[in-house]
């Protein structure tokens, strides 16, 4: 019995060996069903993670497009339309401008001198009519010359008169049928005379129509004539060292500015309709001169003294243009 009892306990204990090997095998079983679908649960976190990995490298391609286009305006401001590039292109045609007319730098009469010429500008073909008037001897004219022997003369309306800046200039005036006349500016022509109009001397009038017809269609152009004569300065009757006013006769291109010398410096003096340059405080009366013509050109003149009312003649003329 005893022994019975011994081979039952060795093979309940072979059964419990059997037992446990079937365990563990069944554990290392399940073990290898891990292990073999791991790389399944794997593959989806690397899916997982490339999916996520997508939005940020499309996020970096699209934050380079967006830096591409800020980099492009700086790189290429000429053709972008912001202010800041329009303000800069403006600057540059200035400076390309004005080296265009070359040859109004070089004699000094630029920008500057075609602001100086006022509504009778070089080279310009004006239209209008001819009138004429009874202009005497010169006396009475607006632009205060007092008498002379030259009846070649006409008024200029006041729009072109322009505050005396055509005084002295002379203009070629041509009638429709091709007879011509050059006259002097020595008067202004009011109302109702229009723009273009000039009201001639009866005896330049008569150079290119009959009298009869009272008025005519014209053009007209500004000349620089030849001439041998200097120009002239006059003091204005009651000029002294402490109030003065400047006249230039006898220029050949209209003055477009007179200035004096006051200490170390130019004073530009203020001119009148009835074309005298002011100088109300005294300042440079009786000093140097200096005259510019509507072409830039400049003339000094120096030892003249205030003598009013006194034609006093100079070495100096303008040069023919």
């Amino acid at each position: 019995m005893a022994a019975r009892s011994h081979r039952s306990s060795r093979h309940s204990r072979r059964r419990t060996a059997l037992i446990s090997v079937a365990a563990v095998a069944a554990v290392g079983l399940a073990a290898s069903l891990v292990v073999a679908f791991g790389p399944d649960r794997e593959t989806d976190t690397e899916a997982a993670g490339k999916a996520g990995a997508t939005p940020v490298a499309t996020t970096a391609r699209t934050t380079e497009p967006s830096r591409t286009p800020q980099r492009k305006p700086s790189s290429t401001p000429s053709k972008s339309p912001s202010p800041s590039v329009s303000t800069t292109t403006p600057s540059a045609t200035p400076t390309t401008e004005p080296t265009r007319p070359s040859p109004a730098a070089t004699r000094q009469a630029g920008s500057a001198s075609a602001q100086s010429a006022g509504r009778i500008r070089p080279g310009v073909d004006y239209e209008g009519v001819a009138t004429f008037y009874d202009a005497g001897t010169g006396e009475g004219g607006a632009c205060s010359y007092g008498p002379s022997d030259d009846v070649m003369t006409a008024a200029m309306n006041t729009t072109d008169y322009e505050v005396s800046k055509a005084c002295g200039a002379y203009v070629r005036v041509r009638a429709a049928g091709g007879a011509a006349v050059t006259v002097r500016i020595t008067n202004e022509c009011p109302a109702p005379c229009k723009p273009g109009q000039l009201d001639l001397s009866a005896q330049a009038f008569a150079k290119l129509a009959d009298p009869s017809r009272g008025q005519i269609p014209i053009t007209w152009s500004l000349l620089s004539p030849s001439t041998s004569d200097t120009l002239s300065i006059r003091y204005k009757t009651g000029s002294s060292q402490y109030w003065c006013g400047i006249q230039v006769i006898g220029h050949r291109n209209p003055v477009a500015r007179l200035e004096v010398r006051d200490g170390s410096g130019w004073t530009r003096l203020p001119r009148t309709e009835y074309n005298y340059f002011l100088s109300e405080q005294g300042g440079g009366c009786g000093g140097a001169l200096r005259i510019t013509d509507i072409y830039g050109e400049r003339l000094t003149v120096e030892g003249l003294a205030v003598r009013p009312d006194v034609v006093q003649p100079t070495r100096v003329q303008f040069a023919a243009r």
